[in-house]
């Protein structure tokens, strides 16, 4: 099996990718030096205080899984920006939570709208968007 996002896109959840992810980014212990990987004995309190590296398939896994991590979070902005919008936030709130200048935030927001709503949709998400701000 090839280790790569898309596989890895369709077995986990966001929260599941996460976890692992992290999982992984803390039992590398940074080492620069290749990886010579040590048997640890079979209990959580071993794995604990061990110095481990991760093999090949573990790197490229947590490599993968970054990625995966990547591609959901930012699925979930336009619902994030509508629930905002439709909360009251202003364009200054959201850019900052966005960390843009308010007019990138609209302009995000107007290409996500485009490319994920279609007609009636679409229309709606274009209203409550508003005017452009001007920063």
């Amino acid at each position: 099996m090839q280790i790569t996002p898309d596989a890895l896109e369709q077995e986990f959840s966001l929260p599941t990718a996460a976890t692992r992810l992290d999982f992984l980014s803390r039992r590398d212990n940074g080492a620069t030096t290749a990886n010579t990987v040590t048997e640890i004995e079979d209990s959580w309190t071993a794995l604990a205080g061990a110095e481990t590296s991760l093999d090949v398939d573990e790197s490229l896994e947590l490599l993968a899984l970054g990625e995966v991590v990547s591609r959901k979070a930012h699925g979930s902005r336009l619902t994030g920006i509508r629930a905002a919008l439709r909360g009251g936030a202003s364009w200054e709130q959201i850019a900052a939570a966005l960390a843009v200048p308010p007019a990138e935030a609209w302009d995000t927001y107007q290409e996500l709208t485009a490319k994920e709503l279609d007609g009636e949709a679409a229309a709606a998400a274009r209203e409550l968007a508003g005017t452009r701000p001007t920063r």
